[in-house]
């Protein structure tokens, strides 16, 4: 799916209202306006103290003397008979999303902040929810980026390395997953705004991780909305000037896509991508699907929305180098991540449907010999454009475990969710997401055997299992490379080695040359003794993780060690050993002395 390259210029500031030692101005676009005024704590807000003068480009400006960081304000618009009283659509702080702009400065100190993102393929993303993490024992929501930052330590135990946040920006009353942005460029006043945000980004830098924010591009609103035909004017009953006031304009969330041909809108959305990056220090954006930008439920295309995606992409290619933009489109597309001088979105990464549906699959399904191991040979080995690091791979993430879906301890097993089938099956999907090749991800509480559904008004249980903790932190700290003996799980190369339908066990190896690494997977729950299986090479390997270990939780009593192969073939290669697995049990492997 070529599409053609629409880069366009940003000339705009992002806020709407930018302060001074002296005065305030504000600026709005409002083309079908006949009047606009500007009312707020400066002026008792009275809408004929300070009216605003119209220039050629259909924005309005004044400057208002006397006006300071911290005053609440909104615009007074009339439009033929309509008198509408309406927030700044570039509002950085509300005081809700039903209350008023609040005119803020950025003058945050930064310190000694120049914190540079890890490599991409030495990421581990945690998917985190700022209104669930770590909510404070009254229930309540207020100061979350605060009581994040106290949880941090949790983080930096387990080893992950980025923590994607999220939809942060300003949504319709306290509680929600934030994919229903009201006002796009305001931080969620609940979560602790400007100030909350900036603090736990550097707080996240001076620890050692990255941030990369959830957008929501794809639909705005659609309740607590103001941009809802903003100025006045719409057409047969639409949204008005920022959305698309025909058939474009149905989405899942109703009809309010915004209208990606309109140069302003366009602006809008690209100021707004620049803003996390830039005023934020934000290391990434991840996009909420994707496929609603591009096109309509029945597939029609957009073509202006697929320009808009390569026109932020590029620009943050440009200015941004080593930040990550990450692409939900779940259309296994290898258009979205394809270079946009080759035509494509440019994404960085795409989460991968490719992995997570066959795996979870797998992993779930009750009896042991109908699981289809050339599922789980097509997941680990698949890549966008030859390169394994365009996508993310997961078996968890908020969509996964809600919507009448569970975490994969309750899919495995409803009626004993922490028990054996469930953590042991479920281990078997961490050790794939961390073993394969790609950008892995979990999801909040999966580290602590979280089970149910994802809900946003019920917080994180952290009284989880503590050898599944455990797995996940020493999984994770191979997968970085922590300790210098697993580079290997950061390299493009996988090959498939030994491939057993019957007893259901798989092994892959990872890197190539001396660095090297080879996984093993029992995927049934029969022990097995005295198990030939192939290695990549003949010589010493060092185990370097055993799920079976006692340290993970209740095991089958498998024994494995360090090991020398032979040069007895077995299957697909010319040396091998014999091995004791344990039910659902997975072994990796370091060659060399």
């Amino acid at each position: 799916m070529q599409k053609r390259l629409c880069v366009m210029k940003s000339i705009s500031q992002f806020s709407g209202s930018v302060s001074t030692d002296t005065s305030v101005h504000f600026r709005l676009w409002a083309p079908n306006a006949d009047e606009v005024s500007v009312v707020g704590d400066f002026n008792d807000w009275d809408p004929a103290a300070d009216p605003m003068k119209r220039g050629d480009d259909d924005h309005w400006d004044i400057d208002v003397k006397g006006a300071d960081v911290g005053d609440e304000y909104k615009f007074v618009i009339k439009n033929g008979d309509q008198t509408l009283s309406k927030n700044d659509p570039r509002a950085r702080e509300m005081t809700n999303s039903a209350g008023n702009s609040i005119v803020v400065k950025d003058d945050f100190d930064w310190g000694d902040d120049n914190f540079q993102m890890p490599p991409w393929t030495e990421l581990v993303i945690y998917e985190l929810h700022l209104g669930t993490f770590n909510r404070k024992g009254n229930g309540e929501v207020e100061g979350c980026f605060d009581d994040t930052i106290a949880k941090l330590d949790h983080l930096i135990d387990l080893g992950i390395n980025a923590i994607e946040l999220m939809p942060i920006a300003e949504f319709a009353g306290d509680q929600s997953w934030g994919y229903n942005p009201a006002f796009p460029f305001a931080v969620e006043s609940s979560y602790g705004g400007v100030e909350g945000l900036k603090r736990f980004i550097k707080t996240c830098h001076s620890k050692g991780l990255a941030v990369i924010i959830d957008v929501v591009y794809n639909h705005f609103g659609p309740s607590d909305l103001d941009l809802w035909q903003f100025d006045g004017w719409s057409q047969d009953g639409m949204g008005g000037i920022y959305f698309y006031n025909d058939w474009r304009a149905n989405t899942p969330w109703g009809d309010t896509r915004p209208d990606y041909g309109r140069e302003e809108v366009r602006k809008y959305i690209f100021d707004n991508a620049m803003m996390w990056l830039d005023a934020f220090r934000a290391d990434g954006l991840r996009f909420d699907m994707t496929f609603y930008m591009r096109s309509v439920d029945d597939g029609a295309d957009i073509p202006e929305g697929w320009s808009l995606a390569q026109w932020i992409n590029h620009e943050i290619g440009q200015r941004y180098p080593g930040k990550i933009t990450i692409a939900e489109d779940l259309r296994s597309n290898a258009w979205i991540t394809k270079d946009t001088g080759e035509g494509g979105a440019g994404f960085g990464s795409q989460w991968d449907e490719q992995f997570v549906h066959p795996v979870r699959e797998v992993l779930t399904t009750q009896e042991d010999a109908n699981r289809n191991l050339d599922d789980i040979v097509s997941a680990i080995t698949f890549t966008y454009n030859g390169d394994p690091f365009q996508r993310v791979v997961y078996t968890e993430s908020h969509d996964e475990v809600a919507n009448g879906k569970s975490r994969v301890p309750t899919e495995v097993d409803e009626y004993d969710q922490e028990g054996y089938w469930a953590r042991k099956r479920s281990a078997l999907g961490a050790c794939l997401t961390m073993t394969t090749p790609g950008i892995p991800m979990i999801f909040q509480g999966q580290e602590l055997l979280a089970t149910g559904h994802f809900e946003d008004n019920r917080e994180m249980d952290w009284d989880g299992h503590g050898g599944v903790y455990r797995l996940y932190r020493d999984l994770i700290r191979l997968r970085t490379n922590s300790e210098g003996q697993s580079e290997a799980l950061q390299t493009r190369e996988i090959s498939i080695l030994h491939l057993n339908h019957k007893d259901k066990v798989l092994g892959y190896s990872r890197g190539e040359g001396d660095n090297l690494m080879y996984v093993i997977m029992n995927f049934s729950n029969t022990k097995l003794e005295n198990y030939r299986i192939d290695f990549p090479r003949e010589g010493r390997w060092h185990l370097l993780f055993h799920a079976d270990a006692e340290v993970y939780g209740e095991g089958s009593d498998a024994v494995l060690q360090n090991i020398d192969t032979e040069p007895v073939r077995c299957q697909l290669s010319e040396c091998s050993t014999i091995i004791e697995l344990g039910g659902y049990d997975c072994a990796i492997f370091r060659y060399g002395n």
